[in-house]
C-alpha cells in the first residue's frame, strides 16, 4: 500500500467520524455520559504467525459509554492483510473487573475486510462476527486498549493483539 493510499484512507475515516466528534458537544455528551473516546488504531502483533502480516494498522474509531459498564463502538482501520476493515459493536465492562486505571472488557460485533468462509456475510464472505477481550487502560484523558482478536482460519490469520491509543473528550 502506498503512503498516498494510506493518507487517503485515514483522511476518509477522519471525515466520516468528524461529524460524530463535532456532535460530541451537547447531544453526545448527554448520551455518552460515561465517556466519549476517540480511538486511534496503531499496530498489531501476531501470535505464532506462519507468514508475514502488516503490523502497522492505522485507523480511527469512537467509543460512546452511556454508563460505566456499556459502550457502543465503531471505526475503521487498515488490517493485517493490508485491506480496509470497518467494525461496529458493543462493549461490556462490569465493575467487577475494573481496578483503578485498568478495566477488562469484551467487544462483540461485526468486522469487515477478512475472508470468514462459512461464518461470513455477503457475497464474498468479508463481513463476520467478532468477540474479543480487551484490556483497557487510561490515565486522565489518555489511554491504551489491548485487544485480543481471535484467529480467522479461513484467511490464515492467527490470533492477534491490537494496540489502540485513546483520547477522552470532556
Amino acid at each position: 500500500m502506498t503512503s498516498r493510499c494510506l493518507r487517503t484512507g485515514v483522511l476518509k475515516a477522519g471525515l466520516l467520524l468528524s461529524p460524530l466528534v463535532a456532535a460530541g458537544s451537547a447531544q453526545a455528551a448527554d448520551w455518552c455520559g460515561g465517556g466519549l473516546w476517540l480511538d486511534g488504531m496503531v499496530a498489531s502483533a501476531h501470535i505464532n504467525p506462519k507468514k508475514d502480516f502488516n503490523e502497522f494498522n492505522p485507523g480511527l474509531g469512537l467509543e460512546c459509554w452511556p454508563n460505566q459498564n456499556w459502550a457502543v463502538t465503531a471505526g475503521g482501520f487498515r488490517n493485517s492483510l493490508d485491506r480496509p476493515s470497518w467494525y461496529a459493536g458493543g462493549l461490556w465492562s462490569p465493575d467487577l473487573v475494573t481496578w483503578s486505571h485498568v478495566r477488562l472488557a469484551v467487544m462483540a460485533g461485526v468486522i469487515s475486510g477478512y475472508n470468514y468462509g462459512v461464518w461470513g456475510i455477503g457475497g464474498n464472505h468479508a463481513v463476520g462476527p467478532v468477540i474479543a477481550p480487551i484490556v483497557m487502560t487510561n490515565i486522565g484523558k489518555f489511554g491504551l486498549n489491548l485487544i485480543l482478536i481471535p484467529p480467522i482460519p479461513s484467511d490464515e490469520l492467527p490470533a492477534t493483539i491490537g494496540f489502540m491509543l485513546r483520547y477522552r473528550f470532556d
